[in-house]
């Protein structure tokens, strides 16, 4: 898949904003821990992809109904869907300056996010969900490693935009939901 910036300035994608706060301390906290025990940066971006995946639930695994969206709420209470898991990654990954987008696909009629990183020129997507219905997958630049692939025959799709700052449609449904059990109900189901 060839991939589209939105932004077509590489320094967006390190940006810190209202979302992807890697400014606020709990991230600078997160990332420094990760980065004293990386050699490099590659191993540090595969060290903060591993701690979101595994260090902070998805929130239907778990059943918890709180509802988070910026990324230090989603490191602090550990837990967030698909979208806040990205966006705490896409944070520590900047935290360290390693550029960051975010990126979409559409599965079974549901927007789900996930992330890419910027490494030896190319972007590289990652998918931080986790858990029982995202498995364990690892880390990788060689080749696509993600538990979800659009099917053919169904709707799905490939978003092929990167997107420096959440999509708005995903950001409106996050912040307006009371609950995890209203965002279900209201989840977007297109860009």
């Amino acid at each position: 898949m060839e991939f589209i910036q939105q932004d077509p300035e590489l320094s967006a994608y390190l940006v810190a904003d209202d979302v992807i706060d890697h400014d606020h301390p709990i991230v600078r906290e997160i990332a420094a821990d990760l980065a004293r025990q990386a050699a490099d940066s590659y191993v540090y971006a595969q060290a903060a992809y591993e701690y979101v995946r595994d260090a902070v639930p998805h929130s239907h695994d778990t059943g918890d109904p709180r509802v988070t969206w910026r990324a230090s709420d989603v490191l602090r209470l550990r837990t967030g869907i698909c979208y806040a898991k990205s966006h705490a990654l896409a944070a520590l990954l900047r935290a360290e300056d390693i550029p960051a987008a975010l990126c979409y696909q559409r599965l079974e009629g549901v927007v789900h996010g996930l992330v890419a990183v910027r490494f030896h020129g190319a972007w590289h997507r990652q998918d931080p969900r986790g858990g029982r219905h995202g498995g364990s997958v690892p880390f990788s630049l060689a080749g696509e490693r993600l538990p979800f692939t659009p099917r053919p025959e169904s709707s799905d799709v490939n978003y092929p935009v990167l997107y420096a700052a959440p999509h708005p449609v995903v950001l409106e449904a996050l912040q307006k939901a009371p609950d995890r059990a209203r965002l279900w109900q209201t989840l977007p189901t297109s860009l």
